[in-house]
Formats: structure tokens, sequence, C-alpha cells
């Protein structure tokens, strides 16, 4: 019996092998769509995932502005965030974001930052996400594959 064949494989950063993705955010819901983006990001979806190491895929969203939230948390939903200053606590529905520019992009990040690692690799694996609001991005010559996202789980 070969024992060696039971080893197991564990990838670095220079045997990963990272793919790029285009996923079409048009009718997706925010929450459902980010979670598994986030795990493609993390390389959850690989067989040779390890946990230490950012093996998984750059992802490219767009139509990012069609995404939506159900019920009524785009009316409801607050983000919080601070300026640096005395009194500078700054509150933001989803609704008010997209009127924004970069709006749709930051509400996408947020919801993947959430779900992430907290440290050095989850703040190293945010950079793999580039977020469209139109249909067009400047990706084309990494020759991104297009994928349903809705066959994962």
């Amino acid at each position: 019996m070969d024992t060696l064949s039971y080893k197991t494989i564990s990838v670095n950063k220079e045997t990963a092998k990272k793919e790029w993705v285009v996923i079409d955010a048009t009718d997706q819901v925010v929450g459902r769509l980010c979670s598994k983006v986030a795990k493609l990001i993390r390389g959850k979806y690989k067989p040779t995932f390890t946990p230490h190491v950012d093996c998984g895929d750059n992802v490219i969203i767009i139509n990012a502005d069609k995404a939506y939230f159900t019920g009524k948390k785009e009316t409801d939903k607050i983000y919080t965030r601070y300026t640096g200053y005395p009194g500078g606590q700054r509150f933001n529905t989803p609704a008010e974001l997209r009127k924004r520019p970069f709006g749709a992009d930051r509400i996408i990040r947020h919801a993947v930052k959430g779900m992430l690692p907290k440290g050095p690799l989850g703040r190293h694996l945010l950079d793999n996400l580039y977020v469209y609001e139109g249909t067009e991005h400047p990706h084309a010559a990494q020759q991104p594959k297009a994928i349903d996202i809705n066959q994962y789980k």
C-alpha cells in the first residue's frame, strides 16, 4: 500500500489556480448573491481549498445596480459610517446609496466584506472583487468566463 497517495494537498500562493469569472447580478437578491460570491472569492467551491491561502477566483460583478433587497430592506436597512470627526456619524439606506455614484458598488462590497474572514486575509481577498453598475467592464484581457451564480449552493 502506497501511503504517499494519502497526503493532504495544501496549496500556496504559487500553486493556486485562480480564474476570472463574470457574474450578472440582474434580478438577484443582494444577500444570496453576496454569500455565493464570498465563497467563490474564498475558494470554497474548489477541491484544493486551503483556509489560510488566497486560492479563490477573481470575481467581476456586472449590473450591480439591478440587484435588489427583499421585503422593506431597501428603505428600512441602515448603513452606518463615521467620518472621524466628533458628531460625524452618518446613516444611509440602500435607496439613498443607489442614488450616489458607486452606490451599488458600496452595497455589494459591504455585504461581501461581512462574509469574508476578518483580518489580513479577508482584506486581501476583498481586492479580488470587481463591481460594475453597467454591463461593461475593463477586464476583457483576462478572458473571464461567464457563470450562472444560481447553479452554486
